[in-house]
């Protein structure tokens, strides 16, 4: 019971992080098209560049807010990652030397036989 509520909780918690990564990269989409957009607006106005320098300095703060953040997630999914072999439940357990069980040896083995 308590290891279905650990699974249950980390999987909410992975699939958040999935989400956040997903909307910044969105955001991060829908910035970049903005920006083309204000600047292709700002020409068919044929107005001057300072017109709109306003407009594009700030998407590129916004911008690199959103790289930062986006950092920060990648970041923390790391972290996470890494924290999960410390919660019973999530860590990996392995048994034996950690190397392929059985070797492979061939089709067959010499000392074994096949009987009908």
């Amino acid at each position: 019971m308590r290891k279905q509520m650990i699974e249950n909780a980390a999987f909410e918690v992975a699939s958040q992080v999935r989400e956040v990564e997903h909307c910044i990269d969105a955001a991060l989409t829908e910035i970049a098209e903005l920006q083309a957009r204000v600047m292709r607006a700002n020409a068919v106005a044929k107005t001057g560049v300072a017109t709109a320098h306003s407009a594009i300095e700030q998407l590129v703060h916004a911008t690199q807010g959103l790289v930062a953040a986006r950092g920060s997630i990648a970041g923390c999914h790391v972290a996470l990652v890494e924290a999960k072999q410390f919660v019973p439940g999530l860590r990996t357990i392995s048994f034996g030397d950690g190397t392929e069980c059985p070797p492979d040896q061939g089709a067959l083995r010499p000392d074994l036989r096949i009987v009908s």
